[in-house]
């Protein structure tokens, strides 16, 4: 699992800056990018998948993502 911290920009929904999500990946165990850099990523809070701009997201250690978990 690989998480991944969402920085936004003056364009993003305040609820999102800074949020937790998980990539979403193909069978083949990659991640969904686009040809221009977004990718496709799940909110911990939210049911749905989501693109976001790539260049945004930071890696999370899995451990700082569980620990926060309720």
């Amino acid at each position: 699992m690989t998480f991944y911290r969402y920085l936004g920009d003056k364009h993003t929904d305040p609820a999102l800056k800074g949020a937790t999500c998980e990539a979403v990946r193909q069978e083949n165990g990659k991640c969904i990018r686009g040809k221009n850099g977004s990718m496709l990523v799940r909110f911990l809070h939210l049911p749905y998948p989501t693109v976001v701009i790539g260049r945004l997201l930071r890696k999370v250690k899995p451990d700082e993502v569980l620990g926060q978990q309720p």
